[in-house]
């Protein structure tokens, strides 16, 4: 399968480099930016393909990553929009309060469009991204973004677009309060004695292990903190 990114940022990257640890060849990838620095660090660290122009990206690809910021989606969706109209795409959108409606304004009705909603953790290939499927989009196509998206984490589906509200405050939101909630943890334990740099690891490896707990035993927190 081969796929575009129309944006080289940090989520493009990150999936990038998911997508090739997991086996992708680079040549499968390209990638579209205006920042010729951006794409020569991705040529560089990648071996990907790059280009400033999105319709070049898009051109061969049989998936396409919308990775750009939401004030200039539009943009950058009506760019490759004509390139698009030749036969059907899987595109993926990965901007923040853009609708499936507004993508398919702006990109004709002949793509299978997803909007999703990765979160920070993502960056680092531990992060969970939601998704919601416009009607139409096949079961394998949505296979397709599941293999792509499993670069940088797990996957949910949605059952209705107005859920993306909610994702925006559980897993998008979420890993504020956990930063949030070790900073405090450190500084108890600093206040109790520690050295700043005991109780630091000693703050993060107790949330990492709390949070592997809660994942593998597949119950809900209170269960687990009861074991």
């Amino acid at each position: 399968m081969r796929i575009a990114f129309i944006g080289g940022g940090h989520m493009a990257s990150s999936l990038i480099g998911g997508l090739i640890a997991r086996g992708t060849p680079a040549t499968q990838l390209c990638v579209a930016d205006p920042a010729p620095q951006q794409l020569e660090r991705l040529r560089r660290e990648y071996a990907v393909r790059v280009t400033t122009e999105g319709a070049e990206a898009v051109r061969d690809a049989d998936l396409v990553v919308l990775a750009v910021k939401p004030q200039h989606m539009a943009g950058a969706a009506r760019g490759i929009a004509g390139e698009l109209a030749s036969r059907r795409r899987i595109v993926v959108s990965v901007a923040a309060g853009i609708t499936l409606a507004s993508l398919e304004a702006w990109l004709g009705a002949g793509c299978a469009l997803v909007r999703t909603m990765p979160n920070r953790p993502a960056l680092i290939g531990a992060g969970i991204t939601a998704a919601i499927a416009a009607p139409g989009v096949t079961t394998a196509e949505r296979a397709a973004v599941e293999r792509v998206l499993a670069a940088v984490g797990a996957l949910v589906w949605l059952e209705e677009e107005t859920q993306m509200d909610a994702v925006t405050a559980v897993s998008g939101s979420g890993p504020a309060y956990f930063f949030l909630l070790v900073e405090a943890l450190e500084d108890a334990g600093t206040g109790l004695g520690l050295p700043r740099e005991t109780a630091h690891r000693l703050a993060v490896h107790t949330a990492l292990g709390a949070g592997r707990m809660a994942v593998e035993s597949r119950t809900r927190p209170r269960s687990c903190a009861s074991r």
